[in-house]
């Protein structure tokens, strides 16, 4: 039986060098070009502007003393907005996207009903962390501005 043996020359040593970089750049760059590609975008167009008026608006949105909670249920989604009493609250005018905080690939829009003590939209949950954004109108023209975190369990119908 005849052995032979190889010599770990320069030439295999840059070839290992290269091959290694080579992957390493490859996934970064599919990381890079993931990240970018499932980016939601901008909260706002110019955070200078928004800025300006930040303080107004918060304190006009604490004024009206709301609460919100929204929770999942046998493919609805139930948003409660409360007074500072606890009591219900008939808002003027109601919009909201229900989405990934990672990506707007699964956003919605729901529709929601106010049935007297909550406001009630069907949506299709997968389970996980979903966002909803929402912008709901006082009767004085106050505009309430929050964003509700709504995790479904898995096993959530």
């Amino acid at each position: 039986m005849t052995t032979t043996t190889r010599n770990l020359t320069g030439r295999h040593v840059a070839m290992i060098f290269v091959s290694a970089f080579t992957v390493i750049i490859s996934v970064n760059l599919f990381l890079a070009y993931s990240a970018i590609s499932t980016f939601p975008g901008l909260e706002v167009r110019n955070s200078y502007v928004a800025s300006q008026k930040f303080d107004v608006d918060r304190a006009a949105q604490t004024a009206l003393g709301w609460s919100v909670l929204a929770e999942a249920r046998g493919g609805e989604v139930h948003l409660s907005i409360t007074d500072a009493e606890r009591q219900p609250v008939e808002v003027a005018a109601l919009e909201a996207t229900l989405g990934r905080a990672t990506h707007v690939r699964d956003d919605q829009t729901p529709v929601f009903v106010f049935d007297g003590t909550r406001y009630v939209a069907p949506a299709a949950l997968a389970p996980g962390n979903w966002n909803l954004r929402m912008v709901a109108l006082a009767d004085d023209g106050t505009e309430f501005r929050q964003r509700v975190i709504l995790h479904v369990p898995k096993g959530s119908p």
